[in-house]
C-alpha cells in the first residue's frame, strides 16, 4: 500500500453502471451547477483534455478505467505524489496477478503517461526509461470462403447485412456500425469509412450482391427517422463541431446511420435525445451464435469477416498493395500477416509423410 498523502477525488466509481454509462458507453457530460467553487476532479480533468485533443469516445473510457484503477490501487494518494516506482508495481500486478496481455498492459501505460504528461504537466525522468510489454505475434482465424457463408446463412436481418458487410467489405466493427446513409455511393459501388482507426478516412468496395439489401435497409432508415421527426426527434451526433458548422444538418436523412439503434438515448456531449447506431455488442453476440449454429469450433467473431475479406482476395491475386489500401494499413507489413495463412502455405504443402506414402 503506498504512504498516506492528499487524497484524490474521483468521480462515478460508485454508481451503478446504467446511471454512469449512457450513449455510446461514454460517461457522462462534464457539466457542473453554476456558481459551484469547487476545484474539477481529476478524472473531470482527464476527460477535457481528451475531449481537447480529439481522442475517440473508445480512448477516453480506456483511459478512464485505467486511471481510476491506478489511483484506487495506491490508496486513492493523488498522482502527483507518486512517481515511478508506482507505475512500474502497478503495471507488474496487471501481468503477474491478473495476466492481462501485453496489449492490455500498455494500453494502460499510456493512460498513466497521459495523465502525467498532458493532464498534470509532468514530464520527469522515469517516464521515458518505462518499458513497454512485448506484443506476442499471433495468426489471425481465418475461415475458408465455404466456413464464411455457413455463418451468414445461420444469419437474418440486419444483424446478417451488418456481417456480411464486414466481409465483402472489410470493414472493422465499429466502421460498420458507424456508417451513414451518405457514406454509400451505389453508382460507383463505393462505401466511404470516415475516421477509421488513427483518425483516417478510406473508400472501400461495395458488394454487389449487398445493393439490393442495402436499399431495402435505407427504406427502413427512412421510415424510422420519418417517425422520430414526427415525434419530435430525428438528430444524430455530429461528428466535432459540424452541428454548429452546418445547422440542422443533424436531423438530415443522408447523418442517419445505417444502422440505427432499435431505441433513442441521451447524447452526453449536450444532453439531447438522440438515435445512435446499433450497439456492437448485438453484433457480437450474434456471430458467436451464428457460428456454433454452423458447427465451427474456432473462436470467430465479427473481426473474424475483416481477416476472411483480406485473405481470400489475397487468394483469388489480389495485390497485397491494394488490400492494404482497402483495409486502411498503415504499414503494409500489417497487410502481410494475412500471406502467413493463405492456402500456398502451411495448408499448401504436401507432408513428407504423405508423400513418403505411410
Amino acid at each position: 500500500m503506498a504512504a498516506r498523502g492528499r487524497q484524490c477525488h474521483i468521480d462515478g466509481s460508485r454508481l451503478p453502471r446504467r446511471q454512469r454509462m449512457t450513449y455510446d458507453g461514454q460517461n457522462a457530460p462534464i457539466s457542473r451547477e453554476q456558481g459551484s467553487t469547487k476545484p474539477p476532479r481529476l478524472l473531470d480533468e482527464v476527460r477535457s483534455r481528451l475531449r481537447l485533443k480529439h481522442y475517440s469516445i473508445r480512448t477516453e473510457q480506456a483511459y478512464l478505467y485505467w486511471i481510476r484503477r491506478y489511483i484506487l490501487e495506491n490508496g486513492k494518494v493523488h498522482p502527483r505524489e507518486l512517481g515511478g516506482l508506482a507505475v512500474e508495481g502497478f503495471l507488474s500486478k496487471l501481468a503477474t496477478r491478473d495476466q492481462v496481455s501485453a496489449s492490455t498492459q500498455n494500453q494502460a501505460l499510456s493512460a498513466l503517461l497521459f495523465l502525467y504528461r498532458e493532464v498534470l504537466g509532468l514530464n520527469l525522468p522515469w517516464m521515458e526509461n518505462v518499458v513497454r510489454a512485448r506484443h506476442s505475434r499471433r495468426l489471425p482465424v481465418v475461415l475458408s470462403k465455404h466456413q464464411t457463408l455457413a455463418v451468414l446463412a445461420q444469419m437474418s436481418g440486419r444483424n446478417r447485412l451488418a456481417a456480411a458487410l464486414l466481409y465483402g467489405a472489410g470493414l472493422r466493427l465499429l466502421e460498420c456500425l458507424r456508417l451513414r446513409i451518405k457514406d454509400l455511393n451505389f453508382e460507383r459501388n463505393e462505401i466511404t469509412v470516415r475516421d477509421g482507426k488513427g483518425g483516417k478516412d478510406r473508400r472501400t468496395v461495395m458488394p454487389f450482391n449487398l445493393k439490393t439489401d442495402l436499399q431495402r435497409q435505407l427504406e427502413d432508415v427512412r421510415a424510422l427517422h420519418g417517425r422520430d421527426r414526427a415525434a419530435g426527434f430525428g438528430a444524430v451526433s455530429m461528428p466535432v463541431a459540424l452541428a454548429r458548422k452546418y445547422p440542422g444538418a443533424e436531423t438530415d436523412f443522408g447523418w442517419q446511420y445505417l444502422f440505427p439503434a432499435s431505441r433513442r438515448a441521451i447524447d452526453p456531449l449536450d444532453g439531447l435525445e438522440k438515435r445512435h447506431h446499433l450497439d456492437e455488442t448485438a453484433l457480437q453476440r450474434a456471430v458467436r451464435q451464428a457460428a456454433r449454429h454452423a458447427g465451427l469450433h474456432q473462436p470467430v467473431s465479427p473481426h473474424t469477416f475483416r481477416h476472411c475479406f483480406a485473405t481470400h482476395l489475397l487468394e483469388t491475386g489480389s495485390d497485397i498493395r491494394t488490400v492494404q489500401e482497402l483495409l486502411g494499413h498503415k504499414d503494409v507489413a500489417t497487410t502481410q500477416i494475412y500471406t502467413h495463412v493463405l492456402n500456398r502455405g502451411a495448408g499448401g504443402v504436401l507432408s513428407p509423410l504423405d508423400a513418403a506414402g505411410f
